[in-house]
């Protein structure tokens, strides 16, 4: 793009001022909406490069924000978007870059059909492409490129293509961000990283899940299935990148909201199925997973999504519409809940971290008979009863049928109506509470389990070299620390991987989701 500009300031004001004239010049052809968008791009990038006027993120935002409200862009919006992303695809300068990539997301943010054309237009494998190539430019910028990746890959599925040219350096160059980073919790650069790896594997666990393209049933050979590269380099390498495991961690016992976590455990659950992954996390951090999901189940209805149409093992609906989620949202806890028990550390002697908690959890979750909670569903009493036959949960009066007495609870309900009725309340809609318990819980302080903080990797010496029983470092006064959020993400069903990394498969499992209730043993 030519950069040069007769548009000179000496002044702040001015410059804002030459820069609402911009683009609020009239264009009636496409020639000219061309020579304005070169105008505005070639008079900001000026005055990043030499950071006299646009000092910080701030400043940027406000520069974006004068072409996407000026009637320029409103009058032409389509057009106006996909000549920014055809510079999206052309530039190399990295101050028109910054201006680019900050405009696309500000502008994909407020319509997500802006993101849509990104992926169309084959975007995806050109971001992937600057980030590795820019690692070294513009701080600001690169970060940019990264929250434009996970921002388009969050809210449509990739294609085959696109996948493939996520390599194992790019990850792996994912993983050492995070590790570089790990003496500042609140580093900016943690949020969009740890989500791109996150909204990765759950692209790959599309990918896996979807039916083959039509051409593939001609030609089986003619496109191999991709390998889940977050899970194959933790698999081989694991050990080196122990810091995104604890901010997982960190991360879900921070979230309320159903995208985001449903996004961390389906990564959780892939690790505690997969062998070679067994042992990733140190122990303390297991114990502080094992409090996150007690808390968790305990605040959670599941019985509560009684008009959220989502399927068993679904996704649910979005955060905030029908009922949260909830249901699905403790069904795949439960689920990660099994192989936690069973495949960790927590399954060796000695290591039975909080045993009668877990029970009393379990016990809990099947026998409920408060009037403000709805039934328990048939899949929570079969996922408590998969954790229940763990060989050091269980016990020998789980013999017993652990299903909810029908009788009991009506008895309850026949009881509660009889009380009101002297009232005047016995009307039927007032059966249970409207109430969630989501809403309940957001309205009470709660104290979090303590967290290990994200840290940096210290080579063993002689001296003062502590190991646990596992052979792993653990100290979890040294790694307690700050908290982090994550925005919301859209999810899907998804299918669980083999130990090698590749989707386990059935013959008659088309279309179902990765949390199926199959019998694991």
């Amino acid at each position: 793009m030519d950069t040069d500009t007769s548009h000179t300031v000496d002044n702040e004001q001015k410059f804002w001022d030459e820069l609402d004239g911009i683009v609020s010049a009239r264009c009636e052809t496409h020639e000219l909406i061309d020579d304005a968008l070169r105008s505005y791009l070639a008079f900001t990038s000026t005055y990043i490069h030499e950071e006299e006027y646009l000092h910080s993120e701030y400043d940027i935002a406000r520069c974006c924000y004068r072409l996407l409200e000026s009637a320029l862009f409103q009058a032409n919006q389509e057009y106006v978007r996909r000549q920014i992303v055809y510079g999206l695809l052309q530039e190399d300068d990295a101050s028109v870059l910054h201006l680019i990539a900050a405009f696309l997301l500000y502008a994909g943010r407020a319509v997500e059909a802006t993101f849509e054309m990104m992926h169309t237009e084959g975007s995806f494998p050109r971001l992937v492409e600057l980030i590795q190539a820019r690692r070294d430019d513009d701080l600001g910028l690169h970060r940019l490129l990264i929250e434009l990746l996970y921002e388009m890959s969050r809210i449509q599925p990739l294609t085959w293509e696109d996948l493939a040219c996520v390599d194992d350096d790019f990850v792996l160059y994912m993983f050492q961000i995070i590790e570089q980073l790990s003496d500042d919790a609140n580093d900016p650069y943690h949020y969009p990283v740890i989500r791109v790896l996150l909204v990765l594997n759950e692209q790959y666990m599309c990918l896996a899940h979807a039916p083959p393209p039509p051409s593939a049933s001609e030609d089986s050979n003619a496109r191999p299935r991709l390998t889940n590269r977050i899970l194959k380099l933790l698999s081989s390498h694991g050990s080196d990148y122990r810091t995104f495991g604890e901010n997982l961690i960190l991360l879900l016992n921070r979230e309320s909201g159903l995208s985001p976590q449903l996004l961390i455990l389906k990564l959780l659950y892939l690790l505690f199925t997969t062998p070679s992954t067994y042992e990733y996390f140190y122990t303390n951090d297991l114990h502080v997973l094992v409090d996150v999901i007690i808390r968790n189940l305990l605040d959670l209805d599941p019985g509560s999504d009684e008009d959220d149409g989502s399927e068993e093992g679904g996704g649910g609906t979005k955060a905030g519409e029908g009922g949260g989620g909830q249901r699905a949202l403790s069904h795949t806890y439960l689920r990660v809940l099994c192989p936690l028990l069973r495949n960790t550390q927590l399954a060796r002697e000695g290591n039975h971290y909080k045993k009668e908690e877990v029970r009393k959890v379990l016990h809990l979750l099947v026998n409920r008979s408060s009037m403000h909670l709805a039934p328990v569903d048939e899949t929570v009493i079969r996922l408590v009863a998969r954790c229940k036959a763990i060989d050091w949960i269980r016990k020998p009066e789980d013999d017993v049928d652990d299903r909810p007495n029908p009788a009991a609870e009506a008895g309850t309900r026949a009881d509660g109506d009889a009380a009101k009725r002297p009232l005047g309340m016995n009307m039927r809609e007032a059966a249970g509470s409207s109430l969630s318990i989501m809403d309940v819980a957001a309205r009470v302080e709660k104290e979090r389990p303590e967290l290990p903080a994200p840290r940096r990797r210290r080579k063993r010496t002689g001296l003062g070299a502590a190991e646990g029983a596992d052979g792993h470092h653990d100290n979890a006064q040294a790694r307690r620390g700050s908290e982090l959020t994550v925005p919301s993400v859209g999810v899907r069903p998804r299918t669980p991987v083999t130990d090698t990394g590749q989707p386990r498969r059935h013959a008659d499992e088309r279309g179902r989701s990765p949390f199926a209730d199959v019998d694991e043993d």
